[in-house]
């Protein structure tokens, strides 16, 4: 089959449209004369039929009318109709008036309406067709009315296919509206291709139809491919503009300025975007209250603006505005759609607090205090128990002594005056106040804070009371010199009498006196000291002496005083040195430093003089004295002094010189540190301490071991044993005999004697040792050349006799009797005594 498309032929009345022309005579003379529109001869109410072209008519006219009702005209020139319109006639024509008011000039512009009937060519079977060079598949556009009153079926257009006129071809579509969801919308006759409508439809529910149209023969071979079918549903204006919503709630401040923006409205069409269908104009129907108008609405955007600065809340706190907003950018014919806008008007301190009066009156009794005396109260017309309303008072003057204190009371918006501080009636009769009051939240507008209307007078009356004694001031002060001798008079406390001004039959007391130093005259008042005043004692020493007074009258009222003594110092301590005893270690220390304080006054004080008095040539010959400080000074020795403990007076002066000398012992020791060292022997003084008793305990007792020795030695003697000749170090000697020895048990009182390696060493009691040699029973003790025991010891190091003999010298040589072993253990064992108690 040859490459033929389907083609269609518009033949319904609502796809035979023709494209609008409007033709304006060019010439200037003939502008307003005669405009021709071709239309086709039925027209829908609603419709754009074409444009006429105003201004180069009448550029300033400000008036447009149409003389035939049918028709409307809008100030940009496009023509509408007002109703459905059927030609009737091929020419049908009407008159556009245009006029200036200003000018009182006027134009006529003359339309005419032409119409053309188009005939329909039908083709006969036999007729020969003219095939296309080439196929069509771009649909030619097709269109309904929305709404359509029909007749139904509606006649759209009709489908042809070029093999037809070879074949017998029929003709069938599917899609939306056929196959699909709406259901039997359309259908096409399968033999002449005319696609009918079978109801109206809604744009806005379906906008579009995407048909399919097929031709295929009576064998069902497809004479054609497959060709769409657009129908367009054309929109109809038959949506009101609908708000958002149907009450707006808005708030503005009454002190909003021009132009301020209030809330926006908005709205919506549910016509097709774009078109004079969906163009919505807003305005204000009707404000309630009517006058004055405060309120406007952008047409475009619908932002609603204050237009008037005259909002007052205290006048009208909440407008109600009728929205309104129509299509078809507002014109008359337009639909409309409105809405409730309700603006509240919110308080803003516009008002100033006022007050009712503007004099007030107040009495108190005199020494009265936080007692309320007065009530004030104001007026504002601005919103209750708000910041707007709220005031706060304030005394502007009269109050420079702080007797009164002024608040708010927040339930009832009053000022409550109350006394705060005693006044006295003999001091002042009466008070002036004056009070002011403004709100919490600052003014909004300009308006002074201080005027005639937000200030008070108030006049406080004091009443006069029968007082008793006053004690004024509270503390009173005296000087007293210290050491000043017992009975001497000094003024004391003075109370007075409020109404008298004196103190004439006031007797006074002492209540308190923490030394109890002095006395009171009961008339006069007058203090007497009973006890030396010593300024050392007190404590702290630099603080006042109080003592408390009682002033009684004759009524027996009374009041408390004070009286606040200053003792004077004199100079009567001289410096003390702070230390008693001190340890230098030498050669590691050579020096320490000496102390000293003085409880007097620092003008009776430092800076102090440190001397050595005459003393004896030895302490002068090793030990000197210098300055360090205005207290301190620094001890020194000499490289030859000894180790041992010096007693070395030291005098100290004050700049008054006042003067004290003090022994102080000083303990030069050989050791790194003074923890170390010990208060030698020949201290004297020494006080035996728990220590020092333990250790004579312990000679004692070390006195009967050697007694028990002794004894144990001579039982031994008759058999010949041997004791070790090393007892005094108790150290063994070591043997190099391998055969066992004997070994010898003590009886049963105690003693025991044991011989090892053919070296015998006994134990009986706690301790004791001796030695045999030659059968003569001794207490031995080394004492070889110049060496004693302690000296072959060592430091740190453990020697036997042996060790100590020093070659081939005899032990006889080195003997010596028990009372020479007693001379030299007893002077160590009361060192060992000493030390003891020192640590």
């Amino acid at each position: 089959m040859a490459a033929a498309g389907l083609r269609r032929s518009v033949r319904g009345a609502a796809c035979r449209q023709l494209l609008l022309t409007l033709v304006i005579f060019s010439l200037a003379g003939e502008a307003c004369k005669k405009v021709i529109l071709n239309v086709p001869s039925k027209l829908e109410a609603d419709k754009i039929i074409g444009r006429v072209n105003l201004e180069e008519c009448f550029r300033s006219a400000d008036l447009i009318q149409s003389s035939d009702p049918d028709f409307r005209v809008l100030s940009d020139g496009s023509v509408y109709t007002a109703r459905a319109v059927v030609l009737s006639d091929e020419k049908r024509s009407f008159t556009i008036r245009l006029s200036d008011k200003r000018k009182q000039t006027q134009k006529e512009v003359t339309v005419l309406l032409e119409h053309q009937k188009k005939v329909l060519k039908t083709r006969h079977t036999r007729e020969t067709v003219l095939r296309r060079a080439k196929r069509r598949w771009a649909p030619i556009p097709c269109s309904m009315q929305e709404n359509s009153l029909g007749p139904f079926p509606l006649f759209l257009q009709q489908v042809e296919s070029d093999a037809a006129q070879n074949y017998t071809v029929f003709y069938s579509i599917s899609g939306r509206g056929v196959d699909q969801e709406p259901l039997n919308l359309f259908y096409i006759e399968r033999d002449t291709g005319n696609l009918f409508c079978t109801q109206p439809v809604d744009r806005e529910e379906y906008d579009v139809f995407d048909l399919i149209a097929y031709a295929s023969t009576a064998d069902g071979y497809s004479a054609d491919l497959p060709l769409p079918l657009p129908i367009r549903v054309e929109d109809e204006n038959d949506n009101h503009p609908v708000f958002t919503e149907a009450i707006y709630n808005f708030e503005v401040s009454e002190s909003s300025r021009l132009g301020t923006t209030v809330g926006v409205v908005c709205a919506t069409d549910r016509d097709e975007p774009d078109t004079m269908h969906t163009r919505l104009k807003y305005s204000i129907l009707q404000q309630t209250p009517r006058s004055p108008g405060l309120f406007s609405v952008h047409p475009s955007t619908g932002v609603i603006t204050t237009v008037s600065h005259y909002l007052d809340r205290e006048v009208v706190d909440k407008y109600s505005l009728i929205m309104k907003v129509q299509d078809m950018d507002g014109q008359f014919f337009g639909l409309i759609g409105t809405s409730t806008c309700i603006i509240t008007v919110t308080d803003s301190n516009d008002n100033a607090p006022t007050f009712r009066q503007n004099a007030y009156e107040a009495f108190v009794e005199e020494n009265a205090f936080n007692v309320e005396i007065l009530r004030i109260p104001v007026e504002d017309k601005d919103l209750i128990n708000t910041a707007n309303w709220r005031v706060n008072f304030t005394i502007l003057k009269g109050n420079e002594n702080g007797h009164f204190k002024i608040s708010t009371d927040k339930e009832t918006n009053e000022g409550v005056l109350c006394v705060v501080k005693p006044l006295n009636y003999e001091e002042n009769h009466q008070v002036n106040l004056e009070i002011g009051v403004n709100n919490e939240a600052p003014f909004t507008r300009d308006i002074p804070r201080v005027t005639a209307l937000n200030r008070a007078l108030v006049t406080v009356h004091v009443r006069d009371l029968d007082e008793g004694p006053e004690c004024t001031p509270a503390a009173q002060y005296v000087r007293i010199k210290e050491n000043l001798a017992v009975g001497s008079k000094i003024n004391g406390y003075k109370a007075y009498d409020p109404e008298t001004r004196n103190g004439n039959g006031l007797r006074y007391k002492k209540l308190h006196d923490p030394k109890g130093w002095i006395t009171i005259d009961e008339i006069s008042g007058s203090i007497i000291t009973s006890k030396i005043l010593d300024r050392e004692v007190e404590t702290p020493k630099n603080e006042l002496y109080n003592i408390t007074v009682l002033a009684i009258d004759k009524d027996n009222r009374s009041c408390t005083g004070t009286l606040a003594v200053d003792i004077e110092d004199v100079n009567d301590n001289p410096p003390e040195i702070l230390q008693e005893y001190v340890v230098i270690c030498k050669p590691k220390m050579g020096y320490t430093d000496i102390l000293a304080v003085d409880p007097d006054e620092p003008v009776h004080g430092a800076p102090f003089y440190f001397s050595l008095p005459n003393t004896s040539p030895e302490i002068s010959r090793l030990w000197s004295l210098t300055k360090v400080n205005d207290t301190a000074a620094r001890l020194s020795y000499q490289k030859n002094a000894g180790f041992q403990e010096y007693t070395i007076p030291i005098t100290v002066k004050d700049r008054a010189g006042q003067a004290a000398t003090k022994l102080l012992r000083v303990n030069l020791c050989e050791c790194t540190h003074p923890a170390q060292c010990r208060v030698t022997s020949r201290s004297a003084g020494v006080v035996l301490g728990k220590w020092a008793i333990l250790a004579i305990l312990l000679g004692i007792a070390l006195l009967f071991s050697v007694l028990l020795t002794l004894v144990c030695g001579v039982l031994g003697a008759t058999k010949g044993k041997r004791f070790p000749e090393d007892l005094a170090q108790q150290n063994l000697i070591i043997s190099n005999t391998e055969a066992p020895g004997d070994d010898r048990v003590c009886s049963a009182n105690g003693f025991m004697t044991q011989t090892a390696n053919n070296s015998s060493q006994g134990f009986c009691g706690t301790m004791g040792s001796g030695m045999k040699n030659g059968g003569q029973e001794t207490i031995e003790m080394m004492k070889g050349g110049n060496q004693t025991l302690e000296s072959c010891r060592g430091a740190g190091h453990h020697h036997t006799l042996d060790s100590c003999r020093g070659g081939h010298t005899e032990v006889d040589n080195c003997r010596y009797t028990y009372s020479e072993w007693h001379s030299f253990t007893q002077p160590r064992l009361g060192e060992e005594s000493i030390r003891g108690h020192t640590g």
